[in-house]
């Protein structure tokens, strides 16, 4: 008996351990403060439904796609034939293209061409989608991570389904960092916005060269 309390001890420490492991690893991954910022640069021009709207979706889509990779990322990769190098390689391009558009004001004057029809469903769902979350939120980097983390549980269901919470937890948080941001946008005001769009699509052309860059670098290991 008092062999099998220890044992449960010891299982106990370590599903707390696999837990703030995973929590830890992921904050740092997906980084949802430093997410608020460009989710700004993203949903400028729209309302604050709208915003919210693209908030809850983006959140929606990047833990569903998280936690298909949690519980079967290596069938998933490997039924398709891509290899994780090549899906920050992708990514890097896409997301340099958004902040091609950023800092050209590309979007801005997209938008102004159709400044007095309302920001349509179609709209809202690409941007939460594309880029929020895939690649900024589910991006190879949190994929990566979700797939070692599931290779830690060994199949264990109390560590995956810790994991899913885990996962859960990190979207709540960057629910809540989306929604700061309009008190944020309000503070800025409309100079301030367009000056930190000009910059986030610099910090953004950057992350998606160093994509890139890991991607290439890891071909073949």
């Amino acid at each position: 008996m008092i062999w099998l309390k220890d044992m449960g001890f010891w299982c106990h420490d370590m599903l707390l351990d696999y837990l703030k492991s995973a929590f830890v690893t992921l904050l740092v991954t997906i980084d949802p403060p430093g997410l608020a910022p460009i989710f700004i640069g993203l949903t400028l021009g729209m309302a604050p439904s709208q915003k919210r709207e693209v908030a809850m979706r983006a959140v929606i889509i990047a833990f569903a796609i998280m936690a298909l990779f949690g519980f079967a990322g290596d069938i998933v990769m490997k039924a398709l034939g891509i290899s994780l190098p090549a899906f920050r390689i992708a990514g890097g391009l896409l997301l340099f293209w958004i902040s091609f558009e950023m800092v050209f004001e590309l979007r801005a004057r997209r938008k102004s061409n159709i400044a007095e029809e309302a920001v349509t469903i179609d709209q809202i769902r690409n941007v939460a989608a594309f880029p929020l979350a895939i690649p900024l939120m589910a991006g190879p980097g949190a994929i990566t991570a979700t797939i070692l983390l599931a290779g830690r549980a060994s199949g264990d269901w109390w560590m995956l389904s810790g994991l899913m919470l885990v996962i859960a937890g990190i979207m709540a948080i960057t629910y809540v960092c989306f929604r700061l941001s309009e008190q944020i946008s309000r503070l800025l005001g409309t100079t301030g916005n367009i000056v930190l769009t000009r910059l986030l699509g610099v910090i953004l052309a950057a992350l998606a060269v160093q994509f890139v860059i890991d991607g290439v670098l890891n071909i073949g290991k």
